[in-house]
């Protein structure tokens, strides 16, 4: 009788002990909890939607992982991937040396150019020198607000925006001479009513790969090894196996992947 109790006692370990793990697996991917219009964006009914929701998800099968969405600020995002709070970030995030020395990344999975928009019948060039005297929008902790800094703030005046969208309406508005952010990002703007109506891209900014960095890779914790290898063979998979395509097409009549 002892025997058998142990036996079911053990029984009810192991069971217990498998639920734990199972829900261990579950991982939180952090997303910036503003839109990001075409790559993250709820719906009407509050379901995120979008690119990079749609790249997460094919990863995540890929990769045999329980991947669950989690929107987070975005000038808190790196924070709560280093304190625990989230297990990667999959949030249009560049590959940079400066978040290099925080936190690790996987591979590349897209890599678009940086572009400027600015009021119709207005001519200028995203160049220091056409931007001079200008006020320039940029969305905070991000690599344009770095760049901006870097080769437009000597002769141009900058304001910071919690989120791109306020950043656009402020343009649309008049309170701003320019934008800058990611091209495709801008060219969502564009194709809004308000945007159609209001702006247009005036060019893209000359590249600098140690301020933009590499491309959009997804963000890890330092060290997490197994956990990065997983998600790189499956990013090499779903590009060899048509899915990143098939993905694309449904958003873009283009690559995003870059050279």
């Amino acid at each position: 009788m002892k025997t058998a109790l142990k036996t079911i006692a053990l029984a009810a370990v192991i069971g217990l002990a498998g639920i734990t793990g199972a829900a261990a697996a579950e991982l939180k991917v952090g997303v910036a909890a503003e839109p990001y219009p075409p790559f993250t964006a709820p719906d009407a009914s509050g379901k995120w939607e979008g690119w990079e929701v749609d790249f997460m998800n094919a990863v995540c099968a890929e990769a045999k992982l329980e991947c669950v969405l989690t929107p987070v600020a975005w000038d808190g995002i790196i924070p709560a991937l280093t304190s625990g709070k989230i297990d990667m970030i999959i949030s249009s995030m560049s590959i940079t040396a400066e978040r290099q020395k925080t936190i690790d990344f996987s591979d590349k999975y897209y890599n678009t150019p940086t572009g400027v928009i600015g009021p119709k019948g207005v001519a200028f060039e995203a160049t220091p020198e056409s931007l001079a005297g200008k006020t320039i929008g940029v969305q905070v902790a991000t690599i344009h607000q770095a760049y901006a800094n870097h080769y437009f703030g000597a002769t141009s005046t900058l304001k910071e925006y919690q989120t791109q969208d306020e950043a656009n309406n402020d343009l649309a508005a008049g309170r701003l001479d320019a934008v800058q952010a990611d091209s495709i990002a801008l060219s969502d703007f564009l194709k809004t009513d308000q945007g159609k109506d209001c702006c247009d891209l005036k060019g893209l900014v000359k590249d600098d790969p140690a301020i933009l960095g590499a491309g959009v890779g997804v963000g890890l914790r330092k060290g997490e090894t197994e956990l990065k290898d997983k998600l790189n063979a499956a990013i090499k998979a779903i590009r060899a196996n048509g899915t990143y395509d098939t993905i694309t097409k449904k958003y873009f009549d283009f690559d995003v992947y870059g050279d």
